[in-house]
């Protein structure tokens, strides 16, 4: 049976602010090494994917980031530099994003990952509308439960590298009957964190499996 574990934090999206109720928990926005972690749960997902990036920004971590949702913000990493007191092209330099409109795009992105690494390394892969962008009702089943498989081998063959990968999903806000494509997706990850948020835009997050690294 998969764990369960109340991380304790609530934060508001429009300023950003954490508060940690319970200090010896893991902290949420420290993504796991070696790791594929999928966060889903609430329609802010995409958007929240950008509050993981100061951390790693501000560390010098390089960031891949394949942006099916079409919703990475230059104002907003400017915003995140503009308030450390950091120049927005040290920040931007930083990060590589890569744009997907179709869930073909999108596999094929993930499937050239390694081939962008040895071009421009990276510590850390995020991607956003997984497996949301499957569920476009223009695109036939076959091919997109074809494209989507080939996704997830393309995920699987990263797991060998010293990535952190973190996919945020909206796929529970979908009414589609291809819903056994984020079950897969679960199946596969590392560590899935649930997020919910409430009538005043605070948010929790809740770790619903975690598996412990291996060594190597």
């Amino acid at each position: 049976m998969a764990s369960r574990a109340e991380y304790g934090v609530v934060m508001s999206l429009p300023i950003a602010s954490t508060k940690t109720e319970r200090p010896t928990t893991p902290n949420p926005w420290v993504l796991p090494a070696r790791a594929l972690t999928v966060f889903y749960g609430c329609p802010e997902m995409p958007r929240l994917s950008h509050y993981f990036l100061p951390r790693l920004l501000f560390a010098k971590k390089q960031i891949l980031y394949l942006d099916g949702a079409n919703q990475i913000s230059p104002l907003l990493l400017a915003r995140f530099a503009r308030e450390r007191g950091l120049d927005s092209s040290s920040v931007n330099s930083l990060i590589r994003v890569a744009r997907a409109f179709t869930c073909f795009q999108l596999t094929e992105l993930v499937r050239r990952v390694p081939k962008t690494l040895e071009k421009c390394p990276a510590d850390v892969l995020i991607v956003t509308a997984l497996p949301d962008l499957y569920f476009d009702e223009d695109v036939q089943d076959r091919p997109a439960r074809a494209s989507f498989e080939h996704a997830l081998e393309g995920l699987q063959q990263l797991a060998p590298l010293q990535l952190s990968i973190a996919v945020f999903s909206d796929a529970t806000s979908f009414k589609t009957k291809r819903h056994d494509f984020f079950k897969k997706l679960r199946n596969q990850a590392d560590h899935i964190v649930k997020v919910e948020s409430d009538s005043e835009s605070s948010l929790s997050f809740t770790r619903e499996k975690d598996t412990p690294l291996l060594s190597a």
